[in-house]
């Protein structure tokens, strides 16, 4: 399946998110320019009805598939929060039955936003890739849908923000884009490709979820361990593959940012501009962070994408107060 998106379909998508929720703003904050030594423009995804970007990509996916499969029995998926959060919004929205299944020891906070929401919330496994295979098992025994982790329509409905950002400020030279499963990645292409720009994209990583880094350095696909403490959004084993192959095309470069980088930058998020920023929302600040001095950020005009804010109390406390690394 082609992950990127024409213009109509981006417009068309637009159209959808809109009748859910208004454009996020985008601002640029002194403090957090004095640190990173250039212009940046952050992107409020924090500001959402379910406080990050996925939402746009559910309500964009709920509604081509009811269009589909009008008579759809209802839809299964996994996630570590953001992605079920957003199907679940939508689902309500339709009035369709949403299950979620979420490893153990996922965030409790996460988990009850879920519920809130309406879903059948399922923990089970270790990692979200055990969540995803059992999530496709309970699709084939009960008869539901299973939605992927990335899909076109996902991918048409994030890239409404990367539309609002590059049209708000179109002479961006670098923007920074977290990657967790790839359809915000490949959002981020669809929209640059879409306006005809030549606005670098860099993605980022966890260096403790390093398996998109590994498999854009080899060419090919590799799974690997997942360890962040902090960055769930980011904690990926096994890559998409049709995410990876954008990736691996049209990515400018992709670098790893560790815990304790991550930490710095949601502390520097708060401290700047008194926004909460969940680990892997803050991923895109902590890679600009690393490569203040680079040509790709010194002098230039940079996007930073705070992509979520859905973390629990007592992780951010700890964070903010500085007993996390």
């Amino acid at each position: 399946m082609n992950l990127l998106p024409t213009r109509a379909e981006l417009d068309a998508a637009a159209i959808i998110v809109y009748g859910a929720m208004p454009a996020t703003p985008q601002f640029s904050w002194p403090l957090l320019n004095e640190a990173l030594g250039t212009e940046a423009w952050v992107k409020h995804e924090n500001h959402t009805p379910t406080g990050a970007f996925k939402v746009r990509g559910g309500l964009v996916y709920l509604d081509g598939l009811l269009k589909r499969e009008p008579g759809v029995a209802g839809i299964v998926s996994a996630t570590r929060g953001n992605h079920g959060q957003s199907l679940a919004f939508a689902a309500r929205r339709h009035g369709v039955k949403v299950s979620i299944v979420v490893p153990h020891g996922n965030s409790i906070e996460k988990n009850a936003a879920m519920r809130g929401l309406g879903a059948d919330l399922i923990e089970y496994g270790d990692d979200f890739q055990a969540s995803r295979e059992y999530a496709l098992s309970l699709a084939r025994k009960q008869g539901l849908h299973m939605v992927p982790s990335c899909h076109a329509d996902l991918v048409a409905g994030v890239a409404s923000y990367w539309m609002e950002l590059f049209h708000a400020q179109p002479g961006l030279d670098t923007v920074f884009v977290p990657i967790g499963q790839g359809s915000g990645f490949c959002a981020a292409i669809a929209a640059r490709q879409a306006l005809g720009l030549r606005t670098r994209v860099i993605g980022v990583v966890s260096s403790h979820a390093p398996a998109y880094l590994e498999s854009f350095r080899s060419g090919e696909l590799r799974e690997a361990p997942t360890t962040t403490e902090l960055a769930d959004g980011m904690a990926c084993r096994t890559p998409d593959a049709g995410s990876l192959e954008i990736v691996r095309r049209y990515a400018d470069d992709v670098i790893a940012v560790s815990d304790e980088e991550v930490a710095r930058a949601v502390r520097l998020y708060y401290r700047a501009t008194h926004n909460l920023a969940e680990g892997a929302g803050a991923a895109a600040l902590a890679a600009a962070l690393r490569l203040k001095h680079d040509p790709r950020v010194a002098g230039c005009k940079v996007g930073l994408p705070l992509t979520g804010a859905n973390v629990d109390a007592e992780k951010i406390m700890r964070v903010l107060s500085e007993v996390l690394p």
